[in-house]
């Protein structure tokens, strides 16, 4: 499957002490990608789907005892993918990062799930040697968008089925304001459609049943139209928003939080029960310095933006296959 061209102005990697890698399965489209912070950063999560698919997300609220995490993976595969969280410990560990415990150091690597199974051969999904793979890919650079990565089998607009459904995946974007940096990586796999908030435009969803153009899958069901029966747990979006700034784990969950009003401005319907979106936030600290309530509600406001414009770029990269168009194909990308 080719990398698409990155052009993107900005990204999660703007982030000063973060490393993003893709690793996307030739055999079929799947794949995992993970956040590095070998350094360790503080972490935290939002959940707001009802269908998710998670590891170590328990220690991540703020009073749990761990408060430094040292990469986060968004993987396909379902829950079968969590397996590649394994060979990022792997690949932390031999590098000499994470918690120390007595002998040893444990890396923290809390990991998120989305559904692609029923694109090609279900049998394969990321392991242990994609998690590894993936760490060993990572850079500071701009990372690939698109139809890599843990969006390589990522699907939107499933409301009416999986016939009805356009291509999905991974996007990134960061906004700097003053001292402070914020960025976004979303893996996007939705049961609604994606909407440019800008121009109140659909970019990829349902299509119609004729497959020409795109249904509006919210103006369909008020119009009565009757959704398709949904497995749950088949769509979930999953993302990671992130600061250069220096916050607690409370600040953290909360930055994690107001980013979530990023998805609810482009996708449409969103926090389904059929979903299981959820948000990490990463706080590394590499600016120093207290952030006051007002300066959090800037940097959560930033994140909002960040993620709404990584969404966008995730399905406007995106690589068709048969019988499942990309944006592009039609007329989504402007």
């Amino acid at each position: 499957m080719p990398i698409p061209e990155n052009t993107s102005p900005s990204s999660l990697c703007d982030v000063a002490g973060l490393k993003v890698g893709h690793c996307t399965d030739p055999r079929r489209p799947t794949g995992c990608s993970v956040v590095l912070c070998e350094a360790g950063a503080v972490g935290s999560v939002d959940v707001r789907g009802g269908a998710t698919g998670t590891r170590e997300t328990a220690l991540l609220a703020p009073g749990a005892l761990v408060d430094r995490v040292h990469a986060v993976l968004l993987t396909g595969g379902s829950a079968f993918g969590l397996e590649a969280a394994g060979g990022v410990m792997r690949w932390l560990e031999e590098r000499g990062h994470g918690l120390p415990v007595g002998p040893t150091r444990v890396p923290i690597v809390p990991a998120a799930v989305l559904f692609d199974l029923w694109i090609g051969d279900a049998s394969i999904r990321p392991d242990a040697g994609a998690g590894y793979a993936a760490c060993d890919s990572a850079s500071a650079g701009p990372p690939a968008e698109g139809s890599v990565g843990a969006g390589a089998g990522a699907t939107v607009g499933k409301l009416f089925g999986f016939a009805h459904a356009m291509k999905g995946g991974i996007g990134t974007a960061s906004v700097r304001v003053g001292r402070h940096t914020v960025g976004a990586l979303v893996a996007v796999n939705a049961l609604g459609d994606v909407v440019d908030p800008a121009s109140g435009r659909l970019v990829a969803g349902a299509r119609d049943p004729l497959g020409l153009g795109m249904r509006d899958s919210v103006a369909a069901l008020t119009r009565g139209e009757g959704p398709a029966a949904i497995m749950a747990g088949s769509a979930t979006t999953i993302g990671v928003v992130a600061t250069d700034a220096a916050l607690d784990k409370a600040d953290v969950q909360r930055l994690a939080a107001m980013a979530q009003a990023g998805l609810a401005r482009c996708i449409a319907p969103v926090h389904t029960q059929l979903d299981g979106d959820l948000l990490f936030g990463l706080a590394t600290s590499a600016v120093p310095g207290r952030v006051d309530p007002m300066g959090l509600t800037v940097l959560g406001a930033l994140a909002a933006e960040a993620v709404v414009q990584a969404v966008l770029r995730a399905v406007r990269a995106a690589t068709g296959l048969p019988g499942l168009p990309a944006a592009r194909e039609l007329g989504g990308v402007a």
